[in-house]
């Protein structure tokens, strides 16, 4: 089986950092979202995938290139104008052909690995599979009404009322009648091609759609405070490592935990590092605290500042900020620093929907 990671929207909730990034790029942990998707694939025996993106020429393909180097082989598909997850597969058609198929959206960053959901999908023959996760506020996802032996019996998307708290999280497995069934649907009030009428359309039609329902945390990672905790729910989970000792890496008067990873000719130089945390390579650690679930990325610079539960993504500086940096996204090549002459003044240089809290 093939698999499709969408990939193509323009994660408007997450700007500025997506202004240059695609979402699918940013990192939790030191890690891409579309890497965890990738993990989760590869675990279920997927190794052709293909991943629709908005632009041939878009960071994506740039970085990921043909998957050699992650041990797969990637293709992309291009959703030119953003007409719904429906309208993006279809446009995979002739990638996936007539055989059976994985849909996973890839900006999910999942605890479970959902090994049941792909090998009964295969054993049972049913039309579709779908993952579920229990969520607080049904109104925001796609939601799934069950029957008695836990197939699909209706989905709604974003239900004003609900009557049921499990929503569709985004990995699902189809057959070539999905695309019978996109063919047969019309664009919801969003004018868009829902993948939850499609779906309706199967069950209508009298097919059975089986569920799975996930283990453990699940984030949808659109907001720039989702991310922040998936960060934290991904290094919570780091095995223990005794603390670091390297010293050529821990230098003076530092102190460092166990389940601290650090990258290769990063140096820690009188400074307090309190894990889980992970430093990329290249990064400079001075005269400085970082707290519990902080990830910072390569080449990093941090002297006489605090910072904890962030994400510091590559090439950022912080520099003698007086006050602590707390579950914050810095992106890639991001500079805060402390005036060092008087008049001491905030000064900012901003993009479109930036967040700041003094």
């Amino acid at each position: 089986m093939k698999a499709v990671i969408l990939a193509a929207g323009k994660a408007t909730r997450l700007r500025p950092v997506t202004l240059t990034m695609p979402k699918a790029l940013v990192p939790v942990a030191n890690k891409t979202l579309i890497g965890y998707a990738f993990d989760v694939l590869k675990a279920a025996g997927f190794h052709e995938i293909g991943i629709v993106v908005n632009d041939l020429d878009s960071p994506i393909p740039q970085t990921l290139g043909d998957g050699t180097a992650l041990g797969i082989k990637l293709e992309y598909i291009l959703q030119e104008e953003q007409k719904g997850l429906a309208h993006a597969v279809g446009l995979c058609r002739s990638f996936v052909g007539d055989e059976p198929f994985c849909v996973f959206l890839g900006d999910n960053v999942f605890q479970d690995k959902m090994t049941p959901l792909f090998q009964n999908f295969i054993n049972t023959g049913v039309e579709a599979a779908i993952a579920l996760g229990e969520v607080s506020d049904p109104t925001r996802f796609g939601i799934a009404e069950l029957n008695a032996d836990g197939s699909i019996h209706r989905v709604v998307e974003k239900p004003k009322e609900p009557k049921s708290n499990l929503a569709i999280s985004g990995v699902y497995l189809f057959r070539k009648s999905i695309f019978d069934a996109i063919s047969r649907i019309k664009p919801s009030w969003r004018n868009e091609l829902e993948i939850t009428d499609a779906i309706q359309r199967l069950v209508d039609d009298g097919n059975r759609v089986d569920t799975y329902t996930l283990k453990g945390w699940w984030i949808d990672a659109g907001k720039p405070e989702a991310i922040v905790l998936a960060n934290q729910l991904v290094l919570e989970e780091l095995p223990y490592t005794p603390a670091p000792e390297n010293t050529d890496q821990i230098i003076g008067k530092s102190e460092v935990s166990h389940r601290v990873i650090l990258g290769a000719n990063s140096q820690i130089i009188d400074s307090v590092v309190r894990g889980p945390v992970i430093i990329g390579d290249n990064t400079i650690i001075r005269n400085s605290y970082i707290g519990p679930y902080t990830a910072l990325g390569d080449n990093v610079v941090i002297e006489g500042s605090e910072v904890e539960a962030s994400i510091i993504m590559k090439n950022c500086v912080l520099r003698n900020i007086p006050v602590r940096i707390d579950s914050s996204l810095l992106a890639d090549g991001a500079q805060v620093v402390a005036a060092s002459r008087k008049p001491a003044a905030h000064r900012f240089v901003l993009a479109e929907n930036s967040y700041v809290q003094l």
